[in-house]
């Protein structure tokens, strides 16, 4: 003979199913708003910031070529000027091009490790909501089954005497 089932209250059963239910409705989003909150990070990094320090290193080498080429004409002018203007002018310029150079490296470092760090976790989550996306529901159905095979069982049950 089957051990029998002891089962104190249908409700609870059908309560835990729409608490499963609301949690799924908002676990889904959470999980697409992760995913969307990586590629987003990615995006700013590859696109945005690369862009702009690059552009700005390209700027600041003009500016260096230019610094460079002020102090070599006020070296050869035949007035003999202090070139020490010019001089500090180009090291201004020379440490900011270097500057520009390391945060370009530094995003490229940013990058990789983004991806790095985020490439387990980003795989651990589309495991979770491919779960959620196959799992739960049928989760969800056989719930409504047993509760709906426990509703028919009580009503068809012994009725209590009203003696």
């Amino acid at each position: 003979m089957a051990e029998q089932a002891k089962i104190t209250s249908v409700e609870a059963i059908d309560s835990f199913r729409a608490a499963l239910v609301l949690y799924l409705s908002r676990a889904r989003p959470a999980l697409e708003e992760i995913s969307a909150e990586i590629v987003r990070v990615r995006t700013w990094l590859q696109n945005d910031q690369c862009r702009l320090w690059e552009n700005e290193l390209r700027v600041r080498r003009r500016k260096l070529e230019e610094a460079q080429q002020e102090l070599f004409s006020a070296r050869i002018s035949s007035f003999q000027e202090s070139t020490s203007l010019q001089s500090m002018a180009v090291q201004r310029w020379q440490r900011s091009v270097r500057e520009a150079e390391e945060k370009l490296a530094r995003l490229k470092r940013w990058e990789q490790e983004l991806d790095n760090r985020s490439e387990p976790l980003v795989k651990q989550a589309e495991q979770f909501q491919t779960f959620l996306l196959t799992e739960a529901p049928k989760a969800i159905a056989y719930l409504g089954e047993i509760v709906k095979t426990l509703e028919s069982y009580t009503d068809i049950g012994p009725k209590p005497s009203t003696s």
